[in-house]
């Protein structure tokens, strides 16, 4: 059975970290693409950062250069290091999986989905 758990959500202030964590079940992570998507308090659900079976990885201009997305194959888990936490950051973070050749911020390519964590970056 396919699941994606993620944790390691929170409070925090701004100018903080925080690392989020996706454990997979059902399936290898490193054979597919893997994807943080963050849905803020009405608003669409985005694309944050993405890394592909060959390692490749990917960013939205928002996050980039302070947030830094991960695998461990051995542990079948994917990371998203998140510095430099801004309070329009806050937002429930999701992970996802989608074939190795689906458009990175294509939400409709994804077909396995976490339950979300909550990240609020806030003073």
């Amino acid at each position: 059975q396919v699941q994606l758990v993620e944790s390691g959500g929170g409070l925090v202030q701004p100018g903080g970290s925080l690392r989020l964590s996706c454990a997979v079940f059902g399936f290898t992570v490193n054979y597919y693409k893997m994807t943080w998507f963050r849905q803020a308090p009405g608003k669409e659900r985005e694309a944050v950062s993405c890394i592909g079976s060959g390692d490749n990885t990917d960013y939205a201009d928002a996050v980039k250069g302070r947030f830094t997305v991960s695998r461990d194959n051995a542990k079948n888990k994917v990371y998203l290091q998140m510095n430099s936490l801004k309070p329009e950051d806050t937002a429930v973070y999701y992970c996802a999986a989608a074939l190795k050749t689906a458009k990175w911020d294509d939400y409709d390519e994804y077909k396995h989905w976490g339950q979300g964590t909550q990240v609020t970056v806030s003073s």
